[in-house]
């Protein structure tokens, strides 16, 4: 029990807390949590944009050179 009331060990224990702290918030700073939600984002916008690429306008339709549709 004289081991537990050593300085040396408690500063040994509070380093250890520190560090291993430091470590796990590095960790999670570097997980893909909020990127996830930025390229579903991205995923959607380029859908829409491609979806009004291949949508037929009006102008397509109403052509007044084109005789085929008289």
């Amino acid at each position: 029990m004289d081991i537990l009331t050593n300085p040396y060990f408690i500063i040994f224990i509070v380093v250890a807390v520190v560090v291993s702290n430091i470590m796990a918030l590095k960790y999670t700073a570097k997980s893909k949590f909020g990127m996830r939600q930025k390229d579903k984002i991205k995923d959607v916008m380029v859908g829409k944009e491609q979806q009004k690429k291949s949508a037929p306008t009006d102008d397509d339709n109403h052509d007044p050179d084109n005789k085929s549709s008289s």
